[in-house]
């Protein structure tokens, strides 16, 4: 297993393709023009291969705010099927905790659907606490 941060080099569509199964309100062509638009504000993707394949696939920021200091935001994480449950998650998000530290940042914050129970036991499991609730409004 072998983790990496993407690189232009990289080819999108593979990851893509993975990023799919946790938002499927994309068509892939959609998907790639947004994660384009924004790797150009500051996006970052780490994957993880197995086998010469794309296995999981983190989507995060690095950002300030007043109340958490230097965090980096999880986004997005995404395992593929086949790959569930066999470590692959746990190796992507240490990870990203380590990144982390070596970019100097204080918190490590996530979000998650509130229908998605297994991603939450996989949280809870692995350090993190429930600290607020997120509130959102559709304008428009």
């Amino acid at each position: 297993m072998r983790i990496q941060l993407f690189e232009p080099q990289d080819d999108l569509a593979k990851l893509a393709d993975v990023m799919l199964l946790l938002r499927p309100s994309f068509s892939k062509e959609q998907l790639i023009e947004q994660i384009s638009l924004q790797l150009q504000q500051g996006y970052q993707l780490a994957y993880l291969t197995m086998d010469e394949q794309v296995a999981a696939v983190a989507g995060f920021v690095i950002g300030w705010k007043l109340s958490w200091g230097k965090h980096l935001y999880l986004d997005d994480l995404v395992t593929i099927e086949n790959a569930r449950s066999k470590g692959v998650g746990l190796q992507l998000l240490q990870w990203l905790e380590n990144y982390a530290k070596q970019q100097g940042c204080e918190q490590f914050h996530l979000g998650s659907g509130v229908q998605r129970f297994g991603a939450h036991r996989f949280y809870l499991r692995n350090g993190f606490d429930i600290k607020s609730h997120h509130f959102t409004k559709q304008l428009g």
